[in-house]
């Protein structure tokens, strides 16, 4: 994609340390998240030296970590794109919307914005099928291959549309953009011979593998204009199958207050279920519906003004140079932390505010607010800066699939380096406990657990942990549902001892349960909660019960066990804000 806001010279007063910085995320990003150091080295151009002093940065951060050879993005990365989605307040105010709409269709809903001359999704409401969108938030589609490019190219100038023909020429296959499938260079140009007016359905019932149209390596670019008039005349857009065979998609621009495309709803089907030329008649009444009620959303008052926070004070960042030295760059630290200020009621700041926010000195907030703006991650009237969608380039895409025990499994090996036993976390199958991650520590007496293995809950303290965070009607349901069978000698059986325990572990925060599953085993559970305060999992230490007593292992085990708990939680947290997080 071409961005114009690079095109100049840096200003004086760039920080050069967050541009580099800035170049390592959007290449370990644009790879997936994951990256051999060497390759990251090699693509930056930048020295061994500063990548690993970047690395080392982000890590401090919680953006990062790294794994062997590898660097590997981390949750708290999402804290950038979750600043700019809540400053943006489009999916807080139309995600609502998005979700109806998409249960009243049964099809996926978007929610896209401009950035360039390219589309970037900030909501995705999918159902679940064999053919269904695969795009996540934060994905970046060129302006040609869509519905929604069609609406806002229609309020294109002169210059955007110079800026669009030089990167069309520049990147002929769609390399700039890893989201939608590539085409033939050789295709480059060659039209696909479609109807002008899309909007009419003229491809209606073709076969996509014997349509040219639908060939996602033809040029969607060759009748774009044509597109862009046509849905400014509709007020709406099609897209007959421009990003792969089969996908379909009708979509309408939601205007703010000021009558601006703010940005547009897409409901994407599937040719299997309905050809182009149908797609608008089944679709069109109750999105039209939706989109003024969007529409009115979006022209209700803002929040109030949020009160300044502090994320990462000054304090944290002499602590972190202390610590780390010449490994911990507070330039980059401090430039990442100014886009956080931004959030509900701080879509736009001047720079007294950002300096308020941040804890940092106005000199050293302006100099991070103007590199950004370079670099395109913010906007200035001169006197307010804004946030744009381009903050989503930095790992939220390829974030945006985290699971629960995918967040958990570098905070459990954490653990087990720390206390030398076995760490899982398990959630909540019917009456069962399933182990969603694990790591094992290597003794000569061992406990053999893999992840999907299910026990009984009630005689296992993850089980117990996730009784007590229950609904005590639910809690009472379930255990009328469980017969209590002694396992061990040690097996608690009774109903009303049962119930104790667990009202026991919801008041302390923990379980320990000593040999009521296996001879000789014992373990101890925290609960893991989401943003809500709902309890969706526990993690858990277990341990051979002869070699220390139940209460040596609770003050042992306990003080690291919460602390892993809690920083799961917290990237738990961070990543459930805007996305929905599988708990396996």
């Amino acid at each position: 994609m071409t961005d114009p806001a690079t095109d100049a010279p840096p200003p004086p007063e760039a920080v050069g340390p967050l541009t580099r910085g800035l170049s390592v995320l959007r290449v370990l990003s644009a790879g997936g998240g994951r990256q051999a150091v060497g390759d990251l080295v090699r693509a930056t151009g930048l020295a061994r030296s500063t990548v690993d002093r970047v690395l080392s940065t982000l890590a401090r951060l919680g953006h990062v970590r790294t794994e062997g050879r590898d660097a590997v993005l981390a949750p708290g990365l999402l804290e950038l794109g979750n600043a700019y989605l809540a400053a943006c307040e489009l999916p807080d105010r139309l995600g609502p919307y998005a979700e109806r709409l998409a249960d009243a269709l049964d099809e996926s809903v978007s929610l896209a914005v401009p950035d360039g001359d390219g589309v970037r999704f900030v909501h995705q409401t999918t159902r679940r099928r064999a053919m269904s969108l695969a795009f996540r938030i934060g994905d970046l589609l060129p302006a040609e291959r869509g519905a929604p490019g069609a609406l806002f190219a229609a309020g294109w100038d002169e210059d955007a549309w110079r800026r669009w023909r030089e990167r069309r020429a520049a990147d002929p296959t769609d390399a700039g953009f890893p989201a939608v499938p590539p085409r033939r260079a050789s295709d480059s140009g060659r039209g696909p011979g479609r109807d002008a007016d899309t909007n009419s359905g003229t491809n209606s019932g073709t076969d996509p593998a014997a349509d040219p149209a639908a060939d996602p390596a033809a040029d969607p670019a060759a009748d774009f204009a044509s597109r862009v008039e046509a849905a400014r005349t509709a007020g709406w857009s099609l897209d007959d199958q421009l990003i792969e065979p089969g996908l379909v998609a009708v979509a309408m621009p939601v205007r703010d207050a000021l009558g601006r495309p703010a940005c547009a709803v897409s409901v994407v089907s599937h040719t299997s279920r309905l050809a182009p030329g149908d797609l608008p008649a089944a679709v069109l009444p109750q999105l039209r519906e939706t989109v003024a009620e969007m529409g009115q959303a979006l022209a209700a008052p803002p929040p109030p003004i949020a009160v300044p926070t502090t994320p990462r004070h000054a304090s944290w960042m002499r602590a972190s140079k202390q610590e780390l030295g010449p490994e911990f760059v507070e330039s980059l630290a401090r430039g990442l932390l100014t886009l956080t200020a931004f959030g509900t009621g701080r879509a736009a700041l001047p720079l007294t505010a950002v300096a308020e926010a941040t804890g940092l000195a106005r000199a050293t907030a302006r100099r991070a607010l103007l590199t950004l703006g370079h670099l395109g991650y913010l906007t200035s009237d001169g006197r307010l800066f804004r946030p744009t969608p381009k903050v989503l380039e930095l790992g939220f895409a390829p974030l945006s699939g985290l699971t629960l025990p995918e967040i958990a499994q570098p905070h459990l090996a954490a653990l087990v380096e720390q206390v030398h036993d076995s760490a899982s976390m398990a959630v909540l199958s019917g009456t069962d406990i399933q182990y969603a991650a694990r790591v094992p520590t290597v003794r000569i007496m061992s406990v053999n657990i893999t992840v999907g293995t299910r026990f009984p809950a009630y005689p296992t303290s993850m089980g117990r942990v996730l009784l007590a965070g229950l609904p005590e009607a639910e809690r009472t349901a379930h255990l009328a549902r469980t017969t209590l069978a002694p396992l061990t000698r040690h097996t608690v059986t009774s109903a009303d001892r049962l119930a104790a325990l667990l009202e026991q572990a919801r008041e302390d925060g923990y379980a320990l349960v000593d040999e009521e599953l296996e001879e000789g085993l014992r373990s101890i559970a925290a609960p893991v909660r989401d943003r809500d305060g709902r309890v969706v999992a526990a993690v858990n230490v277990s341990t051979h019960a002869g070699r220390r007593s139940p209460t040596e292992d609770r003050d042992a085990l306990l003080p690291a066990l919460k602390a892993a708990a809690a920083r799961i939680e917290a990237d738990l947290h961070t990543a459930g804000r805007y996305l929905r997080v599988p708990l396996t």
